[in-house]
């Protein structure tokens, strides 16, 4: 049996980023991935049922960890607290994760949901600091491992190796 993949679909190239565009990740591996039925692709803030296009939101107070303990709150840029809606599509990542049977996630890195490494600081002014979204924390708090699209390379490592403990 192959390594399962959680993907986020907006890397996969649907348009489905808070601005109504993708952030597509041209690699030959995700191709062959997506020939190989591993790539279970996934927008957590859709299946939560946020629009495309929506408001920014960012994680203020903390983290994705604190935001799913209540000790931070997503926000959208007007102000309106949507943390609700956010854990809601950390669930059903986790759900549609757990369900596919995946070991390891690529999601896209500086959002309030499935950021890996970085996030925005909450001000709304283009800064990022190190830290998880909702989605990311909650994922790694239950076994699976999550990879930014700038480790990609690392990603592939752990694919082999998976595999490779397989056979």
């Amino acid at each position: 049996m192959k390594t399962k993949i959680l993907v986020s679909a907006c890397l996969m190239g649907f348009k489905v980023r808070y601005n109504g565009q993708d952030k597509p990740l041209l690699a030959g591996v995700l191709e062959r991935w997506q020939q190989e039925q591993r790539l279970i692709t996934h927008c957590p803030e859709l299946a939560a049922g946020l629009a495309t296009p929506r408001l920014p939101a960012e994680l203020v107070g903390g983290g994705g960890t604190a935001a799913l303990r209540g000790d931070a709150k997503i926000q959208e840029s007007d102000g309106s607290d949507v943390s609700q809606t956010y854990l809601l599509a950390a669930w059903l990542a986790l759900k549609t994760a757990q369900d596919a049977g995946c070991r390891l996630a690529l999601m896209t890195d500086g959002s309030p949901t499935c950021g890996s490494t970085k996030i925005y600081d909450g001000t709304f002014q283009g800064i990022t600091q190190p830290g998880v979204g909702v989605a990311a924390a909650l994922l790694r708090q239950n076994g699976i491992e999550v990879y930014a699209e700038s480790e990609l390379p690392a990603l592939i490592a752990r694919v082999e190796a998976l595999d490779k403990a397989l056979t």
